[in-house]
């Protein structure tokens, strides 16, 4: 197969699909690489590295577009590349689908095969292309918590880790899967008072025998919501309903009644975001301020640390594009149950509930196709 690996063109977003060492495995298997020049460049990754590892460096995305049978990206596609998109062509990369309306109308329109990393799904409910990167982003969410609450950033002005005789700050995550795991391992380390907030009682009592002491799990609902974004200094938004638009958890009403200067960190954005005030912002321009609130809302948070999140990335993916590339898309899907549901759109129809539900189109199961 004609694979493509394509240069990301959204803002300040330095990730590449994949990096030299995955695009060596792949031409091992008899596939053709074409990488767009200078694509992984942001992250580390020269282009001699991918040429020295048997790819064909492109000049431009419209050349990667027409040869490819397959389209890598990390981010979804942008207006400019929609037209690009080919009749038959499988498009493999995060796609954020039941929050992006145009987007979705644009795939059905082009009669792709549209694959989406988020949720490609193991037997017990993980999302194995969706772990790496927000492992990254739970860990990042805290790091740049505590950096907004800086005076000079628009903050109250306070340490999460406190010092002797001082209070630490508080952090409430709400939700207790990887994002919130891992901002929770960050919050704990700088010696935060952290709430971990999860409606699954299993998951709370996981996590209560791996959690410091300095961490407490707390069943969520709307009360305690209400009750502990008043003592936040930090709140991470860290809910995923896969595939479908996040829930917002906390309304502008809710918004006045906590302090000045704490800080709203979404990681939900892609998915449209936690929080009533939420809109996606940049690395370039990062945050707002709603009723002294900062909002943190970027919608590519890996895509600051980009050779970590490529490295992190390919080594998730790989596999999955090795078997789509093997197979095909319809064997690969038949023959591996974890892939099936990342189809999200096939030849202009949609294949995923979430993103029909989402703006009331019609749903065709992916067996149809099978």
């Amino acid at each position: 197969m004609i694979v493509g690996i394509l240069k990301e063109i959204k803002p300040e977003e330095n990730r590449v699909s994949m990096t030299p060492a995955g695009v060596e495995v792949m031409v091992q298997n008899g596939h053709v690489l074409l990488v767009e020049k200078d694509a992984g460049k942001g992250g580390g990754f020269e282009d001699s590295a991918y040429a020295e590892a048997g790819a064909e460096i492109v000049s431009a995305p419209e050349e990667i577009f027409d040869r490819s049978e397959m389209v890598m990206h990390v981010k979804e596609p942008l207006p400019a590349e929609y037209d690009l998109i080919r009749e038959d062509q499988i498009v493999f990369t995060y796609l954020h689908l039941a929050a992006a309306e145009e987007l979705t109308q644009a795939l059905m329109k082009s009669k792709s095969i549209d694959i989406a990393y988020e949720t490609i799904q193991k037997p017990d409910g993980s999302l194995p292309l969706l772990t790496p990167m927000s492992e990254v982003a739970g860990r990042m969410a805290i790091q740049q918590g505590a950096k907004y609450l800086e005076m000079a950033q628009g903050g109250q002005g306070v340490l999460l880790g406190g010092v002797p005789g001082v209070d630490p700050g508080v952090v409430v995550i709400i939700g207790g899967g990887v994002v919130g795991i891992n901002a929770a391992k960050m919050a704990c380390g700088l010696g935060a008072k952290v709430y971990v907030l999860d409606m699954n009682l299993d998951r709370l009592r996981y996590l209560s025998d791996v959690a410091p002491a300095n961490c407490f799990l707390l069943m969520s609902d709307p009360a305690t919501v209400r009750e502990l974004i008043m003592q936040a200094d930090v709140v991470v938004g860290a809910v995923l309903i896969p595939g479908a638009r996040a829930p917002r958890l906390i309304t502008r009403d809710m918004l006045k009644t906590m302090k000045k200067g704490s800080v709203l960190v979404d990681v939900a954005i892609d998915q449209g975001g936690c929080f009533e005030t939420s809109r996606p912002t940049t690395h370039n321009d990062p945050t707002y301020i709603i009723d002294g609130v900062v909002h943190y809302c970027v919608a590519n948070m890996p895509g600051a640390v980009a050779k970590t999140s490529t490295l992190a990335l390919t080594n998730a993916t790989l596999p999955y594009a090795l078997q789509i590339a093997n197979k095909g898309w319809k064997r690969a899907l038949q023959e591996n149950h974890e892939i099936k549901p990342g189809a999200n759109v096939i030849k202009g129809r949609i294949t995923y509930r979430a993103v029909a539900d989402a703006f009331d189109l019609e749903y065709t199961p992916i067996d149809d196709f099978l």
